[in-house]
C-alpha cells in the first residue's frame, strides 16, 4: 500500500556519496515505488489492453556519482523497459514527475518521431496545457504543451538524428504539493496523467510495430 511521499524520501538525493544515497534510496524510496508499481500496472494494463511490467530503477550501472533522481518504470516487457516506449512515475529533489518516455535506446524512437511530426496538430490538441516536454531525462529543461508549437521540428529532428535524442512528456508536481498528498491522492493524479498520455502512447505502438518489422527484415 502507497502511503504518500515525505520530505524525508526527496531528501535522499542530498545525501552524500554513492554507497549512502543508494542505501537510502533502497530503504525509503523504493518500496514506495514498488508499492506504486502494484496499484498501477493492472490499470495501465486494462487501460491499454495489454500487460505492463515493473521495473523500478536499480542503478546498477553507477560506479562514482550518486543519482540526482529516481524512479518505477511500466512497459510491455518484463525483462527491461529502455527499448521500448514506456511510463515511469519518479522523484527529484525539489519534486515528483509522472511522464511517458521514450529515451535514447528505444528502438522504434525513429518511427515514433516520423508519427509524431506527421500527426502533430492532432496530438497537440489532445494533450493538456499542463504537460511539460522534455527532450533529455538527465538533464531535464522543460518545455509547456503551450509552448511546444514552435519546437516540436527541434524535438522530432533530435529523435531522429542524435543517436543520444530522448522524448519526455508529462507533469511535475513540487514536493511541497506531493508530501501534503495522501497516497491515494498521489496514485490518482498520476493515473489520471497516464492516461492523458494515451495519445502518445498510442502513436509509438505503430512505430513500436514498424521497428520490430524492420529488425526481422
Amino acid at each position: 500500500m502507497f502511503t504518500g511521499w515525505k520530505e524525508a524520501d526527496f531528501e535522499v538525493f542530498q545525501v552524500e556519496g554513492l554507497e549512502l544515497r543508494m542505501a537510502a534510496l533502497k530503504e525509503r524510496v523504493r518500496p514506495k515505488f514498488e508499492s506504486i508499481g502494484k496499484v498501477l500496472a493492472p490499470d495501465l494494463s486494462a487501460w491499454y489492453g495489454e500487460e505492463f511490467f515493473v521495473h523500478v530503477a536499480k542503478h546498477a550501472r553507477r560506479k562514482t556519482n550518486p543519482p540526482n533522481d529516481s524512479w518505477v518504470s511500466f512497459a510491455t516487457n518484463p525483462r527491461g523497459y529502455k527499448m521500448l516506449p514506456h511510463f515511469q512515475i519518479g522523484l527529484w529533489a525539489t519534486h515528483a514527475f509522472v511522464q511517458f518516455a521514450i529515451i535514447y535506446e528505444c528502438v522504434s524512437k525513429k518511427q515514433f518521431a516520423e508519427k509524431l511530426a506527421a500527426n502533430w496538430p492532432d496530438i497537440k490538441r489532445q494533450i493538456p496545457n499542463q504537460m511539460l516536454w522534455y527532450d533529455d531525462h538527465i538533464h531535464p529543461d522543460p518545455v509547456p504543451h503551450t509552448q511546444m508549437e514552435d519546437k516540436i521540428g527541434q524535438f522530432t529532428k533530435r529523435l531522429l538524428e542524435n543517436k543520444n535524442g530522448e522524448l519526455l512528456v508529462g507533469i511535475d508536481i513540487p514536493k511541497q504539493e506531493a508530501v501534503r498528498m495522501s497516497g491515494e491522492m498521489f496514485l490518482d493524479k498520476a493515473r489520471e496523467a497516464l492516461y492523458q498520455l494515451a495519445p502518445l502512447y498510442r502513436l509509438s505502438l505503430a512505430g513500436r510495430q514498424e521497428a520490430m518489422e524492420a529488425r526481422k527484415r
